[in-house]
């Protein structure tokens, strides 16, 4: 009987994860746990907060707690705290402060303990301010370079994003990218040399915090790092910082073992821990459920582009895989995309149409998400028609506001406020919904054929399999009713007489 690449890889590897209080982060530490039975143990840099200072008991509270480990709760019933004690490892500290904040000594013990790093911390805000985002989507690799200086083993597997393509168009494939915007000098070894862009970001950070204080402070940093971002080829902070980060890290691990995996849009599980598993609202999520509490109808989008969706589970395999190659294969530099594009494609108009058919015909499936049956059609505009529209409208109803309120109607207008809740996510997302770019992951690809048929049904990874009516109308929308929303409360005429609940 083979046996499976991977598993035989990790025996006996520590691996150190970031992020594990996040969605992605999550999957990938039960992934390991419940599949890589004889990996030597998981190392989780958490964070303290004020009501759990301790990673230890933050990493109970926030993570242990989670449904994410339902499957394993099930599995192991009163053998799974003591599972969870035997495998993971909790390192109180912080990505973005030198070191993680430890002491020399302790660094060196770390590092001298793992083999593999996984970071998949980061801001994922798209409109985050500035300051906020160079910190932990592109300086703490620093502290990640720093690590594995004290340990020339060390492999390291950063997670980006497809999205560092910026406003580049055509295929896109795993290879460094080149900004679409201004330009940046490039070494010899393939990656960009950013010291002094990111010397002039916090140039112009520092005149903001010079100048201002407070909320007028936060909105001059989100505004700089948009401002930034458009000026180098992106279309916001995320991205943009992310790129940063994947030169930073190059430079800095020159020679040495480091993967990128870069997800798309990354949605509920295909199938593990559990189908349409999910932690709160992910970027097409946002739209959906505005779409399904009837905010939004209209919305900036080419409906023939290529909306690039990616399930969870076959992110967190795609780590696995690349976590297991790192530390057996001789050290380079390998990046690796995990997307649907160039394998299953969607079109934005094949993804609306599952949605609203789903949400017209079954809505009473989803009683979180749907509160009635949706009446009014989701359409996708150019966004310059979606521009001109959206602002000949809010002018005659704001006239109309005004008027009403000198009248002594003191409301809001419900269609005024649909329409800039509309204008807030197109702002935000609008980038995404008309995609001229398809991602390719070819040498993804050929990773799960060099690990064999055995680790291709252990750890999936090709988007190819998913039937995306299936996926979408019964998967990710029970998902998102089930673990995203929270249950709504019962209205009074829900209930019997005497306040019992009626049969």
């Amino acid at each position: 009987m083979a046996s499976s690449t991977v598993l035989d890889q990790l025996h006996g590897k520590h691996v150190l994860i970031t992020g594990t209080t996040g969605f992605l982060g999550k999957v990938v530490l039960e992934k390991l746990i419940r599949s890589v039975p004889d990996i030597g143990g998981i190392h989780l840099l958490i964070r303290g907060n004020r009501k759990h200072p301790d990673a230890h008991s933050r990493f109970l509270n926030d993570i242990a707690a989670s449904s994410v480990f339902d499957r394993l709760r099930q599995e192991h019933g009163d053998g799974f705290e003591a599972l969870l004690e035997a495998r993971i490892h909790c390192v109180t500290g912080e990505v973005t402060q030198p070191g993680f904040g430890l002491s020399p000594e302790a660094l060196q013990k770390l590092a001298g303990t793992v083999d593999i790093v996984i970071n998949s911390a980061a801001s994922v805000n798209f409109r985050e301010e500035l300051d906020k985002a160079l910190a932990i989507n592109t300086l703490c690799l620093e502290n990640i370079a720093g690590l594995a200086r004290e340990n020339p083993e060390l492999a390291v597997v950063q997670v980006s994003t497809c999205y560092v393509n910026g406003k580049n168009a055509g295929q896109v494939t795993e290879t460094v990218i080149k900004p679409e915007g201004e330009e940046i000098l490039r070494s010899p070894a393939g990656y960009y040399e950013v010291e002094e862009v990111i010397r002039l970001l916090q140039d112009s950070i520092a005149d903001i915090r010079a100048r201002y204080t407070g909320r007028a402070l936060e909105r001059k940093l989100v505004d700089l790092g948009i401002r930034e971002a458009n000026r180098y080829g992106w279309s916001d902070t995320y991205t943009f910082t992310k790129w940063l980060g994947e030169q930073l890290l190059m430079k800095a691990l020159e020679g040495r073992a480091l993967t990128i995996v870069r997800p798309s849009i990354i949605e509920s599980a295909l199938e593990e821990p559990a189908p349409g598993w999910v932690e709160g609202v992910k970027v097409a999520d946002a739209i959906i459920l505005a779409y399904a509490r009837e905010k939004v109808s209209v919305f900036p989008g080419k409906r023939s582009g290529i909306i690039d969706v990616i399930p969870v589970d076959l992110v967190a395999n795609t780590i696995i895989l690349a976590a297991s190659e790192a530390v057996k294969e001789p050290p380079r530099h390998r990046i690796y995309q995990c997307c649907s594009g160039s394998v299953n494609p969607l079109s934005l108009g094949e993804f609306i149409d599952h949605l609203i058919t789903e949400a017209k015909t079954n809505y009473a499936s989803y009683e979180q998400l749907f509160y009635r049956r949706p009446t009014r059609p989701f359409i996708a505009v150019n966004r310059r028609l979606f521009d001109a529209l959206a602002g000949g409208v809010r002018l005659p109803l704001s006239v109309a506001r005004r008027t009403l309120n000198l009248l002594g109607y003191n409301g809001d207008l419900k269609m005024l406020r649909n329409l800039d809740t509309t204008r807030e996510l197109a702002t935000v997302f609008g980038f995404y919904t008309a995609p001229d770019y398809v991602f390719r992951n070819d040498e993804l690809l050929a990773l799960t054929e060099r690990m064999g048929a055995v680790d291709k049904a252990l750890f999936p990874v090709n988007a190819g399999q998913i039937d995306w009516a299936v996926y979408l109308r019964k998967i990710h929308l029970a998902g998102l009713n089930r673990y995203a929303l929270k249950p709504r409360k019962k209205r009074p005429s829900q209930r019997g007489s005497g306040g019992k609940r009626a049969a």
